[in-house]
């Protein structure tokens, strides 16, 4: 390979390219990542957030490199859609006044469901991405995906870091960002192959109809299960 590719300006533009579009399209994935640390004691709070964020960037590379073949797929937004209600309404519902946390278990835990969530949202990120690789030379598009969401590591973490001081203060960001997932859900939904063409036959709103039953859905839920754990604890 020819390491002269690596100083020139298409390899440099495709970079900047990947890095932009990934902050831009990170903000609901830093969402999630403050949203699923903020129980844990605030000595593994960090752990989660660095860890979480480094573990969804990696399997967001291994998606964007096959993103075109996914997004094919019949039937695999509506689980993800499924998924992401679920992830919304159990975030909202542990987002009482209860002790945090303890036990390295639920570390992991919250690496799991960041890793859940980042998976399911990346779907359409990852297109984003791809298309910026393709501006720098082909010989280096691994690279590129690699090195360019890598380098957003640190402004991820920045950034969930933040979103988890902002929900100490203001606890209704949760709620928000609860209902942000149901948005991203019920718009995955109706955007499933398998689904899109009939949906839009049937109803000219479908999208946004979908976006407000998915939000409608968490809300609704996910506080009925935050006053029945409140009661539980009360109790």
């Amino acid at each position: 390979m020819d390491l002269s590719i690596f100083s020139g300006p298409a390899f440099w533009a495709a970079l900047l390219s990947i890095i932009v579009a990934n902050i831009l399209l990170s903000g609901d994935n830093a969402v999630v990542i403050a949203m699923a640390s903020r129980n844990l004691p605030a000595s593994q709070q960090k752990k989660a957030i660095f860890w979480g964020s480094a573990a969804a960037i990696i399997l967001r590379v291994i998606l964007t490199v096959t993103a075109v073949q996914l997004l094919t797929l019949p039937y695999l937004k509506i689980i993800g859609a499924i998924l992401l209600v679920y992830i919304g309404v159990q975030l909202l519902a542990d987002s009482g006044d209860e002790a945090e946390m303890h036990g390295h278990s639920n570390i992991w835990g919250a690496i799991r469901t960041i890793l859940i969530a980042d998976l399911v949202m990346s779907l359409d990120n990852v297109i984003a991405v791809a298309a910026a690789a393709q501006k720098g030379p082909e010989e280096t598009r691994l690279i590129l995906l690699i090195v360019g969401l890598g380098l957003s590591i640190p402004l991820i973490i920045f950034g969930s870091t933040l979103l988890l001081k902002v929900m100490d203060r203001f606890p209704i960001i949760i709620t928000l960002g609860a209902g942000l997932l149901g948005l991203l859900a019920g718009g995955m939904l109706v955007e499933d192959p398998a689904i899109k063409d009939s949906m839009q036959a049937a109803m000219e709103d479908a999208h946004m109809i979908f976006e407000g039953i998915g939000v409608a859905i968490v809300l609704l839920l996910g506080t009925y299960l935050k006053k029945k754990n409140a009661k539980k604890e009360a109790a």
